[in-house]
């Protein structure tokens, strides 16, 4: 059942699950009584949630949102801009996947092995046919490739951008991270080496790009957060960051997260 969209001048108190409606802005409303303040969250999908103390006032509320509706229309402008764009991909001869900025067609190969690794052969992606026909079984393998190539090309990019940052290398893993292009987890206590992690679909994109998110993280060795001082560290070693970051933005929203359609849609 849809929750209620409250009016900002009915005088009810806000619930767990409750929309709220603040001058033309929709908001879910999320209550724990864990909080001790207002917080706003602006999704990716550039939904707009309320974060809201448990018992609080509504009204304390409505002019929580109005004191930062600036803020919120920057953000949602912000994520309306980077949405993702790229539509699913089939799983058909000849469909286009990227790797390191290059067009790579897809070969849906009828002689191998049902669950042969996908290899790069003569510029073409090569899937085998039992793989091309399950939607599932095609992602994982597709994906899988992108781990691999991804992790054997960062692997040699990491001690020089290190050394240009002065910081130690950490360990290096390829995976699914769920939307994000980079983390970093510093090592327990400290003591031991940390663990830099890329998501797959990172290593669509060109070199240059690549090289900025391993730097970024990188910085995250030396300086939690995104405070001035990590930035200045970034711009030491990649002087061009801003503009790296602003083409990230842009073209990242373009490149294949995994998603599949049907052949015959």
């Amino acid at each position: 059942m849809t929750a209620p969209i409250l009016d900002s001048a009915a005088p009810v108190a806000l619930s767990e699950g409750d929309r709220l409606a603040v001058d033309g802005l929709a908001l879910k409303v999320r209550v724990s009584p864990r909080r001790r303040r207002f917080a706003l969250t602006v999704e990716l999908d550039a939904a707009v949630t309320l974060h809201a103390p448990q018992g609080c006032s509504k009204a304390d509320a409505v002019d929580f949102v109005r004191a930062h509706r600036d803020w919120v229309a920057d953000k949602v402008a912000l994520r309306e801009r980077t949405r993702p764009l790229t539509p699913p991909k089939r799983l058909v001869e000849g469909e286009v996947f990227r790797y390191l900025g290059r067009t790579h067609r897809l070969t849906v190969d009828h002689e191998c092995a049902a669950e042969a690794p996908v290899r790069l052969v003569a510029g073409r992606l090569v899937l085998s046919a039992t793989q091309a026909s399950d939607a599932a079984l095609g992602r994982a393998a597709l994906t899988a490739w992108y781990c691999r190539a991804g992790r054997r090309w960062a692997v040699g990019r990491l001690q020089p951008w290190a050394a240009r940052m002065g910081v130690p290398e950490p360990a290096l893993d390829v995976s699914d991270l769920g939307g994000r292009w980079g983390s970093y987890r510093p090592g327990p206590d400290n003591r031991e080496k940390g663990r830099m992690s890329l998501g797959w679909p990172l290593f669509q994109l060109p070199m240059h790009l690549v090289d900025y998110v391993i730097a970024h993280e990188l910085a995250h060795v030396k300086v939690h957060g995104h405070g001035p001082g990590f930035w200045a560290l970034l711009g030491r070693a990649l002087p061009e960051y801003e503009e790296r970051k602003a083409e990230l933005d842009e073209l990242g929203r373009r490149m294949w997260m995994g998603d599949l359609t049907q052949k015959d849609e």
